[in-house]
């Protein structure tokens, strides 16, 4: 690769797999522990859905990946097959949870931060502000370019690692210690459809990301190769990750216990093993939660820009600075962040958490559900070639994502809707003032402007 191509394109297949699975696995796996404990036993069926139901997401990802290397991701997919109305609404609802996304993890990583630094829950204001610190802290490293996010990434995706392997050797250690352990807190909450419905979509929110490796395609190389094999590989060591180490302490603390807790795995380790380990415990904790933020901080920027790029946001979202990133489009991810930080600083850490990871869920569904759907679209147009195996994984990855729509309750739903149908104005104002520009250049009057959404 020549330094031209390394420069324009810095993200390989090692920096791509990281970004999905430092996404993947950043915040969701330590709080949901807490999140999930009021499902009991349904919350190990709607695991083990979401799971099959991401691997069927990933497949489709990549196989579009592969069909069109030459679109800028996502957004590229939905409108080569339905339109740029369709796309635009997608694309939109996933911008929407970006920056919640960003709101949620800042939110997560103060609730372990708290156990290290009990200071931050003396005061109401200290928690929001903290968390409102650690998002602009990412925007300015994402000001820094694709590499220095990618490198950040690439250190933290090996970083946090580790406490998941601590967890499963806790795990291990008390199971052959102490079997008994693991049958003396059993939730006692019946099996549901409701609640595994539920519990799967609380899940969900853990291993939304499946298609990060896509969303910086303009910045990846060779995107045809490395973006469909970072996609599986990422989303296969993430599942694998998440079987090993979220059943533990559903199993092992009190179910009481667990939902009311705002770092599950760090009393976890306190109870069956000393203070010391739950403060380094944390420490690990919070390090993966940065990765994570940093990566989504990153992936908001891009994809803002991208819209732009597209005419569907000011031409100024895309206004690159001198190391690449779009400076206004961070800037705009690190404000709509705060703003979901202070609005939900109403809540308790756990619930205010909870709440944004449904709202998150609501929001990222469209996105797989007309992924789904390009498949045959764009099969019909002669673009994908489709066999048994991605018609099976089409075909269920729009199943689960009706199923998710299900499980995420009323309240979710509607604010998902709310936020996917301020789109609507917004499509209407970019495609007439599109127009106008065309129009004058047409007259003479400006240079011609971008095709119109």
């Amino acid at each position: 690769m020549h330094a031209t191509d390394k420069a324009a394109k810095p993200l390989g297949f090692w920096m791509c797999t990281s970004l999905i699975v430092g996404n993947m696995i950043g915040m969701g796996i330590f709080m949901l522990p807490a999140a999930l404990a009021p499902y009991g036993r349904n919350a190990f069926a709607g695991w083990a859905i979401t799971v099959i139901g991401c691997l069927f997401i990933a497949h489709v990802f990549a196989r579009l990946a592969r069909a069109m290397p030459e679109e800028d991701g996502p957004y590229g997919y939905c409108r080569r097959a339905f339109g740029n109305g369709v796309a635009f609404f997608t694309m939109w609802c996933y911008w929407v949870s970006i920056w919640v996304t960003n709101a949620a993890l800042a939110i997560g990583i103060v609730g372990y931060l708290s156990t290290l630094l009990p200071g931050l829950s003396a005061h109401p204001a200290l928690a929001p502000l903290a968390a409102m610190g650690l998002v602009w802290f990412f925007v300015l490293v994402s000001l820094r370019g694709a590499l220095a996010s990618g490198r950040v990434q690439l250190a933290s995706a090996a970083l946090k690692l580790l406490p998941m392997g601590a967890i499963v050797l806790l795990g291990v250690w008390i199971y052959a210690t102490n079997d008994a352990a693991y049958a003396a807190n059993l939730p006692a909450t019946p099996f549901t459809l409701d609640g595994t419905a539920a519990a799967g979509t609380i899940a969900l929110f853990a291993m939304l990301g499946v298609e990060c490796a896509a969303l910086p395609a303009t910045k990846v190389h060779a995107p045809e190769r490395t973006i469909p094999r970072a996609t599986i590989a990422g989303t296969l060591i993430a599942a694998a990750v998440y079987v090993s180490v979220c059943a533990i302490p559903l199993l092992l603390l009190p179910q009481q216990e667990l939902a009311a807790s705002n770092a599950p795995f760090v009393d976890l380790f306190r109870r069956y093993w000393d203070t010391g380990s739950g403060n380094w415990l944390a420490l690990a904790v919070i390090i993966s939660g940065l990765g994570a933020l940093n990566g989504w901080t990153m992936l908001a920027g891009e994809v803002t820009a991208s819209m732009a790029a597209h005419g569907i946001f000011p031409a100024l979202l895309k206004t690159p600075n001198r190391h690449g990133a779009p400076f206004w489009s961070l800037l705009l991810m690190g404000v709509l962040a705060s703003a979901m930080i202070a609005m939900n600083y109403s809540r308790t850490l756990a619930e205010g958490f909870t709440f944004l990871t449904l709202v998150v869920t609501a929001a990222s569904m469209p996105l797989y559900l007309v992924g789904g759907a390009a498949v045959f679209k764009l099969h019909r147009r002669g673009v994908l070639s489709r066999g048994a195996a991605l018609s099976i994984s089409a075909v269920m990855t729009c199943v689960f994502s009706l199923w998710a729509f299900y499980g995420m309750g009323r309240e979710a739903f509607w604010w998902g809707m709310a936020l996917g149908a301020v789109s609507l104005p917004v499509f209407w104002l970019a495609r007439w003032r599109q127009k106008s520009l065309l129009a004058r250049a047409a007259a003479g009057n400006t240079p011609p402007a971008a095709a119109p959404p």
